[in-house]
């Protein structure tokens, strides 16, 4: 494991690579929509584990392990909610063999449509989920811990609060972010970096956002607000019909301008693949060479 400390003083200087998308890419190779993702993944590994070894080889340092949904709440749908700490230690063993030399991050996700906010108990019922599938995840050996696509600041939050309960390593924290600045809480991007920088995180930022024009202005405001490796893994644009419209050497160009606005942990999340990753290794060195 990976502790705060020791993650800032290898990730704080210097540009480094994240992993790109998963689901998307799974679902070409075969994964039917609606089901389980995380236990097809344990019953098909072959398409993940090549995915993130392509990953690996295209330069990430750091792998996502595939338990996006691993948690209780969402696992109930399928009756597998009492496989929840099974389901974690398998798929963060399953990244750490197809990935070697790599961090695996440990994936937690936003609670959103998991439970009804209007339950008078709704915040208690996702702070015991997350406690779940951190326990689990830290209990398979997880390097750190990735909390992605949070929608507000309160879940955030929470997830540190556990964290740091639990001993738990290091804690990489991004929001899925709409075109003009705000979650889709309603809240200020800015606000949220700036939130989960005081409480604890090792790296914050985005992911789940279109790459465009507008990105690095974006990066550049979120920069204002903390110190902290700042994370950008956007998807390749907005999809139409399933298909998403940004290329790889557009993606390149956008996250090079995103990267001179101060971000520094980039990555690539839907309708992203280890070619993009690749290219954006080969943007990497040749900025470093010419700086």
């Amino acid at each position: 494991m990976i502790n705060r400390t020791r993650f800032l003083d290898r990730f704080t200087h210097g540009i480094h690579l994240l992993d790109g998308a998963t689901g998307t890419m799974l679902r070409k190779a075969g994964m039917p929509a609606g089901c389980c993702a995380e236990q097809w993944i344990l019953d098909h590994p072959r398409p993940l584990t090549a995915l993130q070894n392509a990953y690996c080889q295209a330069g990430s340092e750091i792998i996502y392990a595939p338990t996006f949904l691993a948690q209780p709440l969402a696992l109930a749908k399928w009756n597998l909610d009492a496989e929840t700490a099974r389901i974690n230690r398998e798929l963060v063993a399953l990244s750490r063999a197809a990935a070697p030399g790599c961090l695996v991050a440990g994936n937690l996700t936003t609670m959103q449509g998991s439970v009804d906010p209007l339950q008078g108990n709704a915040s208690e019922i996702i702070r015991n989920a997350y406690r779940s599938q951190i326990a689990a995840l830290l209990d398979g050996g997880a390097d750190l811990l990735v909390a992605e696509t949070l929608m507000n600041i309160s879940e955030a939050v929470t997830v540190l609060e556990l964290a740091r309960e639990m001993n738990a390593p290091a804690v990489m924290v991004s929001f899925a972010c709409m075109g003009n600045g705000k979650l889709y809480s309603g809240e200020s991007a800015a606000d949220a970096v700036y939130a989960v920088d005081r409480a604890g995180a090792a790296a914050v930022g985005v992911n789940c956002i279109a790459a465009s024009a507008a990105l690095p202005g974006l990066i550049g405001k979120l920069r204002t607000r903390t110190e902290l490796p700042l994370i950008c893994k956007p998807n390749a644009g907005r999809p139409v019909k399933d298909l998403y419209p940004v290329t790889v050497p557009q993606f390149t160009s956008v996250m090079q301008e995103c990267v001179s606005s101060g971000s520094s942990l980039i990555g690539g999340c839907c309708g992203t693949s280890p070619e993009y990753i690749a290219a954006l290794k080969k943007a990497c060195v040749l900025r470093n060479c010419s700086d």
